[in-house]
């Protein structure tokens, strides 16, 4: 049968193709599924009424590659062609937050910092906006307050009686097209947005924050600054969990995860703030980042070693017990505070926000079993001086020494700082850098420290000092403190 309109199928056949073309695809707003067509119901994660419709993109997708461009078919190419310098650093002018990156921030690279609403994240950015050691311009590109907003903050900061605030570029606006076209027009260094979840593209959806939302404008940005020496900052909130809201394929996006955390348990007139990394491409995990809050924003701890001991006089109170940490590159001193009650229920719980709960139940199973102190019938609660969360293996000794303090009314002798590993079987274990540990003790005017008995020559360094009491187990340890 013939067409009228065009006898020889031409254009029937071009309408035909025209057709097959999918132009937009139903996205589900609340985990991302893409349907062909629009569900009542979305099979992944069976929430109802979520799949909207979203026009399909002619860019490339998170997950795929460029394909043919006007430079031709992709290409590979030599290792040692790569040129040196594009892994270079630039100082962010804030020593703490240089330390936590690595050394720097990484050109090319793109950093999440996430943590709870007010702890300081925005100051952050802008401080280090303003003190970059960087000659380019530095966007600021904010989704949640007005530039009348941001310059207040600026001038509290002090930001704007120095040189820093010329070189800040502002744009208030979550639109994803906008923001690109200030960055070809700008071609800033550093690029910082707050917040994540304030972006959004008519590409992905309808409303910001859905996980579309997050992974396609995320992915755009990070994008643009790996093809230019700039770096890319993006602020997240939290779920009331702790962790980064939205999709963990965020996290694997970027180069370094910060984590922005708080105390209200500070030094001197501020608040204490701690930036930890959870992820970093360039640098070690390990290190932390010590900040005060005040008036004038964030401060760095010149020295952190007397931040979280209570100057007290005389004796110590039972349950208290000195701990040398490292954290990082840095040994830390650390009142670890433990109090022991009889069980108000049929079991006892353990009360412990900045040491792992689970931690603390291994040494004081161990300590009930070697000991033979009872604590199935106490309820355990466990304190950090300073509000700092102990993740250091080396904390184990003074812990178990606190939990003994606290169940039998004595007290540890003043000036006594430990640091060991404990084992299920009762071992002190060796712990890393122990003559620093040692050495920052000494400094600090601890005239005695309790430790494991060093195995290596480096360590057996620490037993020559003036005070070291060695203990091979828990019960040797316990007998040379309290004896």
């Amino acid at each position: 049968m013939s067409c009228t309109l065009c006898p020889s199928f031409v254009l029937c056949g071009i309408l035909k193709t025209v057709k097959k073309q999918k132009t937009f695809v139903f996205v589900c707003s609340s985990c991302g599924r893409e349907e062909p067509k629009w569900l009542g119901r979305c099979p992944e994660c069976g929430e109802w009424n979520t799949l909207t419709e979203t026009a399909v993109s002619g860019r490339g997708s998170p997950g795929g590659g460029s394909g043919t461009g006007a430079k031709g078919l992709p290409r590979s190419f030599p290792l040692s062609s790569v040129d040196p310098i594009e892994g270079s650093r630039v100082s962010s002018g804030i020593a703490e937050l240089d330390r936590v990156l690595g050394g720097g921030i990484m050109k090319r690279s793109a950093i999440l910092i996430g943590g709870e609403p007010g702890i300081g994240k925005s100051t952050l950015l802008l401080q280090a906006a303003a003190a970059a050691k960087t000659k380019g311009r530095v966007l600021y590109v904010s989704g949640e307050e007005s530039a009348g907003q941001v310059r207040m903050r600026a001038d509290r900061l002090g930001i704007m009686s120095g040189s820093g605030g010329d070189r800040i570029e502002i744009f208030c606006s979550g639109d994803l097209e906008e923001i690109q076209t200030i960055i070809d027009a700008v071609k800033p260094v550093l690029i910082m947005v707050d917040s994540a979840q304030t972006l959004f593209s008519a590409e992905a959806g309808l409303s910001p924050g859905t996980v579309n939302q997050l992974k396609y404008c995320s992915w755009e940005l990070i994008t643009w600054v790996k093809e230019h020496d700039a770096a890319l900052f993006l602020v997240a909130h939290v779920t009331k969990d702790g962790v980064i809201a939205g999709p963990k394929s965020l996290e694997h996006m970027v180069d370094t995860v910060l984590y922005f955390e708080g105390s209200t348990a500070g030094a001197g007139d501020g608040d204490c703030r701690f930036l930890r990394a959870a992820k970093n491409r360039f640098g070690s995990v390990d290190e932390i980042g010590i900040f005060t809050m005040g008036e004038k924003g964030l401060s760095i701890v010149e020295d952190p070693s007397l931040l979280f001991l209570v100057r007290r006089e005389g004796a110590l109170p039972a349950g208290v017990a000195t701990a040398a940490v490292l954290e990082g590159s840095r040994t830390l001193l650390v009142e670890i505070q433990a109090l022991t009650v009889p069980a108000k229920g049929a079991m006892s719980r353990v009360f412990s926000d900045r040491i792992d709960s689970a931690r603390v139940s291994r040494v004081a199973a161990t300590i009930e079993k070697h000991l033979g102190l009872r604590l199935s019938d106490q309820d355990l609660y466990i304190n950090v001086a300073g509000g700092i969360r102990i993740t250091e293996v080396g904390v184990e000794l003074a812990l178990a020494c606190a939990i003994y303090s606290a169940r039998t009314g004595l007290p540890l002798p003043a000036k006594t700082a430990i640091a060991g590993e404990l084992s299920l079987a009762g071992e002190v274990r060796s712990v890393r850098r122990l003559p620093g540990r040692v050495k920052t003790a000494k400094n600090l005017g601890f005239s005695a420290f309790l430790g494991p008995v060093p195995e290596a020559a480096a360590g057996a360094a620490a037993e020559k000092e003036e005070g070291y009491a060695p203990a091979g187990e828990i019960k040797s340890a316990i007998k040379a403190i309290f004896s």
